[in-house]
């Protein structure tokens, strides 16, 4: 069990003595000395059978997350795209003239560090060191900061720690993520609140900015991976102990810690955990607005981009896709073309990889320049007129990116075959040795040098365009497992080739999509066969009976090459 889990719950199950920063929005007060307060493995698997089960394949399900009351509203009027950007200024202020005046909901939110008071002297007020979500409205986390700030009459900053390398991240995903940090400073100054690019980890950088700028309290959002929850444990045990530091989910509609203490088996278990707090959470954002206390941005520096790149050490050979502008409003552009133009297809025409019916929201949600509440609120806008792609869309944005978010926080080995349950270990452990014919090795894949022109045009069009169809995925990650000689080589590279190419790399989805094909996370054991065991297995003429796989293969090239 991840260690994060015993803190959280020692959170959950002590809540009053976390009251004092939770609950800011009524009763926090400045102290003039300091102290904020804290914040398993998988359930036993549950049995079903194969019909009742296959409903939650990641191909398709009958159940749909259910929408809140709070987003049955009628079809929005707007014509244009501009229209839509006001549209949703209008929800905003309609809502809350700021987050002061809202009602915040404290699950939201979970304090990691001993202290809980805000020391009365503090210069600097609040910083939100973001992370996960880059964006400036639509975000509980910074919301939830300039609540804080306001109720206590403190300055407040943004800070974001930039660090030069990052896994497999390559300049594609770095140009993508600074672009739409741009913007966000950019944003943050016409609402006089300075934005801050911290070059390096996190633990090097930010306790000395905060003890430089006499910060008196920090809220981070929130990532279940395990390199980011290491960032924020570092930085808790760096920061001054009168410095109290909060963390907000501003990723999920529901908290994760609020969905499940546990690791969920499938859809089908989470479904319902889910789908009954929509009412309570799955509400309209306050806006963000210029923040009256402290100096603001008079005096504070803007941001030397040209040596922030300059200080990058990525791999430099993965270049930015063309066409995919990143950014909150380029987000806002896409959500606004689904909605208006491809909603309607949605539900009927999703596992089309030749049909134009996604969101293509992925990268932007990835992110966290676009959030999935946000983009939940408006779809569901239009559910009177295309009910069942509405609810599709919400079955993927909330349940399914939750689950994948609640398996990796939950799951230690989230990336690796010892995350597997026990039979999907168990079956590809016995078919270790079967014959893999042909079996390919890493360049050949990375350059479609493989007999499968779908599979070719698939990776071809990952590589150019930073994407893949998500039906594809499936049918890309398991012809791996076919290919490669041991599954956890299949693994590897199915993550490696994903991380490297995809813009959403390195992603929650990421990984479980990649566990699910292989290791069949989330699924169940169907027939046996070779090399796959008991793994659902996927093929060429299936793809050919789902959609024109002729189309596709000319639209992306790919060639047939002799096996070996």
């Amino acid at each position: 069990m991840p260690p994060h889990g015993a803190v959280m719950f020692t959170l959950a199950i002590n809540w009053r003595e976390c009251f004092k920063i939770i609950l800011p929005l009524h009763t926090m007060k400045r102290a003039k000395t300091t102290k904020a307060g804290p914040s398993k493995k998988a359930t036993k698997k549950q049995e079903g059978n194969r019909k009742e089960e296959s409903k939650d394949s990641q191909e398709s399900t009958e159940e749909e997350a259910s929408p809140s009351k709070a987003s049955s509203a009628s079809k929005p009027d707007y014509q244009n795209f501009d229209q839509f950007l006001t549209h949703l200024e209008v929800q905003r202020f309609s809502t809350a003239d700021s987050i002061k005046e809202f009602s915040f909901r404290k699950k939201r939110v979970r304090v990691l560090s001993k202290n809980e008071d805000v020391e009365e002297s503090s210069k600097g007020g609040v910083v939100y060191w973001m992370s996960r979500d880059g964006r400036v409205q639509d975000n509980w986390a910074l919301l939830f900061a300039q609540r804080l700030a306001l109720k206590l009459e403190l300055p407040l900053s943004v800070v974001f720690c930039l660090v030069p390398k990052f896994l497999n991240a390559t300049i594609r995903h770095y140009k993508f993520m600074m672009g739409g940090l741009q913007e966000v400073e950019q944003q943050c100054r016409t609402l006089d609140i300075p934005f801050h690019l911290l070059i390096g980890p996190p633990v090097e950088r930010l306790p000395d900015f905060v003890k430089t700028n006499d910060i008196g309290a920090v809220v981070c959002d929130f990532s279940p991976l395990r390199l980011p929850r290491q960032w924020v444990d570092d930085v808790g045990k760096a920061l001054p102990k009168s410095v109290p530091l909060v963390q907000v989910d501003a990723h999920n509609v529901v908290p994760l810690w609020v969905a499940s203490d546990k690791q969920e088996y499938a859809a089908r278990t989470i479904r319902n955990k889910i789908n009954s707090k929509l009412d309570e959470f799955l509400s309209e954002f306050p806006p963000v607005v210029p923040h009256p206390h402290g100096s603001g941005c008079k005096g504070a520096k803007a941001v030397d981009w040209p040596a922030a790149y300059a200080k990058l050490q990525c791999d430099m050979d993965v270049d930015e896709v063309q066409g995919a502008q990143p950014g909150y409003k380029a987000a806002c552009q896409q959500l606004y073309e689904f909605c208006s133009r491809r909603l309607r297809h949605f539900n009927d025409k999703r596992n089309d990889p030749t049909a134009d019916a996604l969101s293509g929201l992925s990268p932007w949600l990835h992110f966290g320049q676009i959030s999935a509440q946000r983009c939940a609120l408006e779809v569901q806008r239009f559910r009177g007129q295309h009910k069942a792609s509405a609810d599709a869309f919400c079955e993927e944005a909330i349940v399914r990116r939750e689950l994948a978010d609640n398996f990796c926080y939950y799951n230690e080995h989230y990336d690796s075959l010892k995350g597997l349950s026990s039979w999907a270990y168990q079956t590809l452990d016995a078919h270790r040795k079967d014959k893999r014919d042909p079996c390919y090795n890493l360049e050949e894949l990375e350059k479609s040098l493989t007999y499968d022109d779908l599979w070719n045009s698939a990776q071809l069009q990952l590589v150019r365009e930073g994407k893949m169809h998500g039906f594809l995925r499936m049918y890309w990650a398991k012809k791996i497992l076919e290919w490669t000689a041991t599954p956890e080589l299949a693994l590897e590279y199915a993550i490696l080739l994903n991380d490297k190419y995809s813009l959403d790399g390195r992603d929650p989805n990421g990984y479980v999509g990649c566990m699910w094909s292989i290791g069949g996370v989330h699924d169940m054991g169907w027939k046996e066969r070779a090399i796959f065991g008991k793994v659902r297995y996927m093929n060429y003429q299936g793809c050919r009976r789902k959609f024109d796989v002729n189309a596709f293969v000319m639209r992306y090239g790919g060639k047939v090459h002799k096996n070996k």
